[in-house]
């Protein structure tokens, strides 16, 4: 890892240590992933807590704090996407009773940007904010089958990681799902991420027809798709007309 030479530089280094599974550190361990000397990391960290960037726990590790979470979520393209989908969202949910997500492409990954779920709805392990491989998501192939070739080939190019003994590898099989993916319009990602779960997703499509984002349900193994999948496709569609694109 090359050291940070400026100074936003060396602050996006200290952030970019935390992660969905490493949410809170100390500042030794700020220090040795990011590559910069303690006493820098010391006083830069002391700054961003002072401005609320970090926060300082007891124990004396540091966590994203709310400033960066506030400003987020003013990100363009999540804020106008999360409140003209949200409406759609919230009746996907009441039709379903499962995990609602809302998720767009970042490069080669998946960031979830909203999600709904029920107390007694079946463990996910994504949460707002969080990131997932594209082939191995349903809102991932989804995303996936639409994007440039140049990312599906990056994506199939690399070692696709195995979650589960169902997690799609083989770059052949990625190729065939995509393609059944363009031709239906929604993806099924079954026992991919947990052997207890599976997930149907559809396309949101922005006002040039492109597709912005995706939304999915996430549901027990055993429940029947004949209500799901037409349900999330009907919210797919809903949030890609608020979003100003007209279907043929």
């Amino acid at each position: 890892m090359s050291t940070p030479k400026s100074l936003l530089e060396r602050v996006f280094s200290l952030l970019s240590v935390f992660t969905a599974d490493r949410p809170a550190v100390t500042l030794s361990e700020l220090s040795r992933h990011s590559g910069l000397p303690l006493s820098t990391t010391h006083r830069l960290v002391a700054s961003l807590v002072e401005l609320r960037a970090l926060d300082r726990a007891a124990d004396g590790r540091y966590s994203v704090g709310l400033r960066l979470l506030e400003l987020g979520v003013l990100a363009p393209g999540s804020l106008d996407l999360r409140e003209r989908a949200l409406p759609f969202l919230e009746d996907l949910y009441e039709v379903t009773r499962h995990n609602v997500q809302l998720a767009v492409r970042d490069g080669t990954e998946v960031v979830y940007v909203e999600r709904i779920s029920a107390r007694d709805a079946v463990n996910v392990v994504t949460r707002v904010g969080s990131r997932m491989p594209l082939h191995c998501t349903g809102v991932g192939l989804v995303m996936l089958a639409a994007a440039p070739v140049a990312v599906q080939e990056a994506v199939l190019a690399e070692p696709l990681r195995r979650y589960t003994p169902k997690t799609i590898v083989s770059p052949g099989e990625l190729r065939e799902v995509l393609a059944r993916v363009r031709r239906d319009d929604y993806a099924i990602s079954d026992r991919q991420i947990e052997m207890i779960t599976y997930s149907v997703a559809a396309p949101v499509r922005g006002l040039d027809g492109d597709v912005v984002a995706a939304v999915s349900v996430v549901v027990p193994t055993g429940t029947g798709t004949e209500a799901i999948v037409p349900a999330v496709r009907t919210c797919g569609f809903a949030i890609s007309r608020a979003l100003g694109w007209a279907s043929s």
